[in-house]
């Protein structure tokens, strides 16, 4: 490796949180024993959110941030990779309380570090990221009711905040795995790219802000809900019996006002999912589902490639909604 690369920089000064493209050497990486050489990293809500202010998750600055990478080890440390392996970290509360992945290089602990699959490459798995890494963990909690509760098969199901980063990939794994998926947006402009994911019927997320009833008319055979609030409260009221809700977001309100009537009259099951502190063995069997399940040739469609340099000027329009699509980062663009 070079003795200096680049890395954005987020530090405070006073109240102010800063953001900064700038040379640093492995001396300033203070965090695990594996040196990467980073690939690709990507871009998702979390990021944004740190990149404003920290989000109340750093508490120590001068911090790399970056949620996510994919890259090439140079040196194993105390692990059991080989020079050269090709891994993938997502999670793990990196670019949060460790050095994340807006860097050229990363020093990171083994623990965190999974071997990537030959399927797909570092660039495709930064495509998925925590995002797609949570809508494959999603997807197959919903697929539980037949698999582990073994329960009737899953048909129907209901996908909220659709063209989001997990609702999107999630429309296209659960398609993959023989549902009837419908899809919940408030940008009716994206049907046809979600008509591509494979969704049979869109509805307008209007159509789910209204008051819930304590138990609405059964829909749904399972749910993958992005958003919270009320959209999830409708959502848990028109689900099946023995239906599973998967919840990993609030983009639109972190509370949930609803009755228990759902989950006593119908067995509903309200699963949350952590994508962040799971087990390796889960990610390894996560990660080995990719490529029978997700086509990157439509993912690409909608994929924009930026340096770390443009990232901090596009991270603001993620908190706007203003990105349609997903960003991925090149650290060596």
């Amino acid at each position: 490796m070079t003795d200096t690369f680049k890395a954005l920089i987020l530090n405070k000064e006073g109240e102010e949180v800063t953001r900064k493209v700038t040379e640093i050497n492995k001396n300033f990486l203070k965090h695990g024993k594996v040196l990467v050489k980073v690939d690709y990293s990507s871009v998702n809500f979390k990021d944004a959110l740190i990149l404003k202010n920290g989000a109340g998750l750093v508490k120590e600055f001068p911090h790399i941030p970056g949620i996510d990478l994919s890259g090439t080890v140079l040196e194993k440390g105390d692990s059991t990779f080989n020079e050269g392996d090709e891994v993938i970290l997502t999670g793990c509360r990196v670019g949060e309380i460790y050095f994340g992945g807006y860097s050229q290089y990363a020093l990171v602990n083994k623990e965190f570090l999974i071997k990537k699959p030959k399927e797909f490459s570092n660039k495709e798995a930064m495509i998925l990221g925590t995002a797609g890494f949570t809508s494959l963990l999603c997807a197959f909690a919903v697929k539980a009711r037949e698999e582990l509760l073994l329960g009737e098969k899953v048909n129907d199901v209901l996908v909220t905040g659709a063209t989001g980063g997990v609702g999107s990939v999630a429309v296209m794994v659960l398609t993959k795995l023989g549902c009837n998926v419908t899809a919940v947006t408030g940008k009716k402009d994206q049907s046809e790219y979600l008509k591509e994911l494979g969704a049979k019927n869109i509805i307008d997320r209007k159509d789910l802000e209204a008051e819930p009833r304590a138990l609405g008319k059964g829909l749904w055979d399972g749910v993958v809900d992005t958003v919270g609030g009320v959209i999830l409260a409708n959502a848990i009221s028109n689900t099946k019996h023995s239906g599973i809700v998967a919840t990993c977001g609030n983009a639109s309100d972190n509370k949930l006002n609803t009755s228990v009537i759902p989950f006593i009259l119908r067995g509903i099951k309200l699963w949350g999912i952590d994508s962040v502190m799971i087990s390796n063995k889960r990610r390894e069997f996560i990660w080995s589902q990719v490529s029978k399940l997700i086509d990157f040739k439509i993912l690409n469609k909608r994929i924009k490639e930026i340096s770390l340099e443009e990232l901090v000027n596009e991270y603001p329009k993620i908190l706007k909604g203003e990105v349609a699509g997903r960003l991925i980062i090149n650290p060596n663009k």
